[in-house]
């Protein structure tokens, strides 16, 4: 009889090549759709670089249209008054005025004009003119008798800081300069255009003249390279707005000799408007020609 060992190795050996000859269970086939997804997809980032544009420098000089070419109509200040008269038809004279733009040709930089004129035919003569000059003094008397609605100092710069502004124009005698400016009002008066300054002429040594000449007179001060001003009337004649026209433009054009010294500064082009009406742009001429409507035709009011 074999020994156990010997028949228990057979077994094991006849066990393993029972188990080697069964063919095993294939894997249950998955469709295509179900099967998860083990490829990974990879996708390169994508850097967008923002195109960075010049910013165009500033030109020095404000642009102005070239006036040769003559891509626009210009027309005589009688045929100009014609168009703006037409388009005003309808509303109150009195509450209509000419109003004039003068175009300069200048740097952006560079000095302003700014003056005050009296028109041969004022256009607005109710002004309300006060006067910093010491109380109670005989300058204050003669201010007062002149035509001024208030004089004085401390009693005038304390209703100046309360916002009591009734007054359209504000005149300081040389002597309370130092007042004015230890007072401060700059913020207050500055924006409003009612600061006195030397320059301005409404710092004086004859308060009493400054008041009589201050009357019938206009401000005007260049912003963005145009001066613009109430130039009128609507009831005024072609002639009357001939005789204003000419008196500013003179003006200017001598202020720009004086500052063309620093820096060029001229006289561009002059634009006539009312106050609902367009912006026509003047030749220099009454009259185009003998056919062109007479002034006589424009000197009655509407």
């Amino acid at each position: 009889m074999a020994p156990i060992d010997r028949c228990l190795a057979s077994m094991a050996r006849l066990s393993l090549t029972q188990f080697s000859q069964v063919a095993r269970p294939s894997a249950t086939s998955i469709p295509r759709f179900l099967a998860p997804a083990l490829v990974q997809h990879r996708q390169a980032s994508v850097v967008r670089i923002k195109k960075t544009t010049k910013k165009r420098p500033i030109p020095k000089d404000f642009k102005r249209r070239n006036l040769e070419k003559r891509q626009f109509p210009q027309f005589s200040l009688c045929e100009a008054m014609r168009v703006l008269r037409a388009v005003e038809v309808g509303q109150p004279p009195a509450s209509v005025k000419y109003e004039i733009h003068i175009n300069l040709k200048t740097a952006r930089n560079g000095p302003v004009v700014k003056n005050s004129i009296r028109l041969p035919h004022p256009v607005q003569s109710d002004w309300q003119i006060a006067v910093i000059c010491p109380e109670g003094s005989d300058i204050a008397n003669a201010a007062t008798a002149a035509g001024a609605i208030a004089v004085g100092e401390e009693t005038l710069f304390e209703a100046i800081r309360q916002e009591k502004i009734d007054f359209d124009r504000l005149i300081c005698h040389e002597s309370s300069e130092k007042a004015l400016n230890k007072a401060g009002l700059g913020k207050i008066l500055g924006p409003k255009g009612l600061m006195p300054s030397k320059r301005m002429k409404t710092i004086v040594a004859d308060v009493t003249k400054s008041i009589r000449d201050s009357a019938g007179a206009a401000d005007y001060r260049e912003r963005q390279g145009v001066i613009r001003m109430g130039i009128g009337q609507l009831g005024y004649s072609p002639d009357q707005l001939k005789a204003n026209i000419h008196a500013l433009l003179k003006k200017i054009k001598s202020e720009c000799a004086e500052i063309s010294e620093e820096v060029s500064k001229e006289v561009h082009e002059v634009i006539l408007s009312t106050t609902h009406g367009p912006a026509l742009s003047l030749n220099g001429k009454l009259k185009d020609s003998e056919d062109d409507v007479a002034p006589e035709a424009l000197s009655s009011v509407m």
